[in-house]
């Protein structure tokens, strides 16, 4: 048989059955209504319903009850150590050795026996508070002769990098030791330019170096507090001091912010520091022996949270760091909530992002106790890290509101009502004066953590922006962020886009539609706090919160 002979039967085959298959579809249109779809679709739903989706949300619900359960016993311990320290006031010179150094003591030794202090102010386009950054530093109340004040300036703005070079040369004028260093490129943003800040050949002759972000204003005798710490205590490496913010009443969103940054010091970093002598290290307002930070590996830009990746190998290198919670140096928050977004990314991803690199390095580690060991792992990343923002999102914006469109799944009222009030109180028991604010706290917090768990996700697969840096914009001392807060002109030129948060305005979406749900078919009372919820979503989401500034990228 012929090719061409094979193709005509081929061609007349294919057609034949294609004409049979249109006259089936003829006789199933006939003999199908509109009502056999419905009831075929409505009886194979049920069937999933049972046999699938209920399941799966029981599976989830009863996972996320002994995540709750998990977050709560970890916060009660906390609670529990830091009420031991404050009862039997275990305050750090009692744990520690310390003696008091005095400058007017060593006037005929020229203050030779100081050690001799680096101070790092790294600046990227940080005109707004550079002259009260250097200021503060170049205050610092040391020997003259025994410090070097050292400004690191990234910054591509000419405006910013001239007015930092002419602040550092008034200073320099006044017989303060300052250097004003900048490179070629910005690789590694921050931990680039510290790493590069190291290199110089006067470091060589340093101890120890502070470090201050450009926003920070430490007091004058910020290093007769450290300093004898890290000299009578040879094994520590690294002592940090507290935050303080000075525009924590410009408005709501700073408010809301500063409660839970006061219980991250006030208690997480108090209970890592007295119990494992281990915590995140802030990444400012600190003082790192010299020797400690060469020997851990120095300024590593292998995540977005430099800080904290050198306080993790510093604590496998056999080092311990101390926090001391009455030290605060004044600093500021972001008022903008683009601002905001940015830095919340980053303080989320990139600890995820340290967990999947560091986690097989603890485990393996020599020079670590087994329970230093499991505090790191289990209650500093995992929990801490991870498990406190899927459960805030995944449970309370997601499973719990889904609980009304299916009757056969419930959360017991401990878990949906008891438990997460107490954790909150907890919480607000940092900042007090602000407890009345604790309604509005939650939905911020809970509307914040789609972005969380969003970057959580990036950080620990290692995808989308997991690199990305952007730096948290500053307006200056309290006074001038108001003035400046206060210009109606910033307003008008913030675009309706940039405003817009798709994702948190489609859990908006899906939290009213629940709530209306529950209001109309439910016997519960959850819709009041689906409503709610969801107006935080909403109010997020049009970036209706915090002032209105262009932040810069790194």
């Amino acid at each position: 048989m012929s090719p061409l002979a094979i193709f005509h039967r081929l061609a007349h085959a294919t057609y034949s059955s294609l004409l049979l298959s249109m006259s089936q579809v003829r006789s199933f249109e006939a003999s199908t209504t509109w009502e056999d779809i419905v009831t075929r679709t409505s009886l194979w739903w049920e069937q999933a319903r049972g046999l699938v989706v209920v399941p799966v949300f029981k599976f989830l619900v009863a996972l996320c009850l002994i995540m709750s359960v998990m977050l709560f016993v970890e916060m009660m311990y906390m609670g529990l150590v830091v009420a031991f320290i404050k009862l039997f006031k275990r305050k750090p010179e009692k744990v520690y050795k310390w003696v008091a150094m005095d400058e007017d003591d060593d006037v005929e030794c020229g203050g030779e026996s100081f050690p001799m202090v680096l101070v790092q102010i790294p600046m990227y386009n940080e005109k707004e508070v550079c002259e009260q950054s250097i200021a503060a530093a170049c205050k610092i109340s040391w020997p003259s002769s025994r410090i070097i004040i050292q400004v690191l300036d990234d910054s591509t703005d000419p405006a910013s990098k001239e007015l930092v070079k002419k602040e550092c040369e008034r200073w320099s004028k006044e017989g303060v030791n300052i250097t004003f260093e900048i490179r070629d490129n910005r690789k590694g943003y921050k931990a680039g330019a510290l790493r590069e800040g190291m290199k110089h050949s006067y470091v060589k002759q340093c101890d120890y170096v502070a470090i201050f972000d450009a926003d920070f204003q430490p007091e004058p005798d910020f290093l007769f507090r450290t300093v004898p710490f890290l000299i009578h205590n040879p094994k520590l490496a690294l002592v940090q001091g507290r935050w303080e913010f000075v525009n924590a009443g410009q408005c709501m969103m700073t408010r809301l912010q500063e409660m839970s940054l006061s219980y991250h010091f006030m208690v997480e970093q108090q209970v890592g520091s007295s119990t494992f002598a281990f915590f995140g290290f802030n990444g400012t307002a600190g003082v790192w022996r010299i020797s400690a930070l060469n020997e851990s590996g120095g300024w590593n830009d292998q995540t977005t949270v430099e800080d904290m990746d050198l306080a993790v190998r510093a604590t496998l290198r056999g080092w311990k760091l101390l926090y001391l919670d009455d030290l605060k140096v004044k600093s500021e928050l972001p008022c903008s909530f683009n601002a905001l977004r940015s830095q919340q990314h980053r303080w989320t991803c990139g600890p995820a992002n340290l967990f999947r690199k560091m986690a097989g390095q603890i485990i393996r580690s020599e020079n670590v106790s087994l329970w230093k060991k499991l505090y790191m792992l289990y209650s500093f990343f995992f929990m801490r890290k991870l498990v406190a923002h899927i459960l805030s999102f995944c449970f309370y914006c997601v499973i719990l509101p889904a609980t009304v469109l299916f009757p056969e799944v419930t959360v017991p009222k401990w878990a949906a009502f008891y438990l997460p009030s107490l954790i909150t109180l907890l919480i607000a028991l940092g900042r007090l004066r602000s407890i009345h604010l604790l309604a509005f706290w939650v939905l911020f917090e809970n509307a914040m953590s789609l972005l969380r768990t969003k970057a959580l996700v990036m950080g620990l697969f290692e995808t989308g922006r997991v690199q990305e840096w952007v730096v948290t914009e500053k307006l200056g001392d309290g006074l001038k962020t108001k003035l400046i807060a206060q210009e109606p002109k910033e307003e008008h030129h913030v675009r309706f886009r940039d405003r817009v948060h798709l994702l948190e305005l489609l859990v908006g979406v899906y939290l009213l539609f629940c709530g209306c749900y529950d209001i109309i078919y439910g016997k519960r009372t959850l819709f009041l706090y689906l409503l709610l919820q969801s107006s935080g979503f909403f109010v997020v989401g049009f970036g209706f919160v915090g002032k209105y500034v262009a932040a810069a990228s790194y």
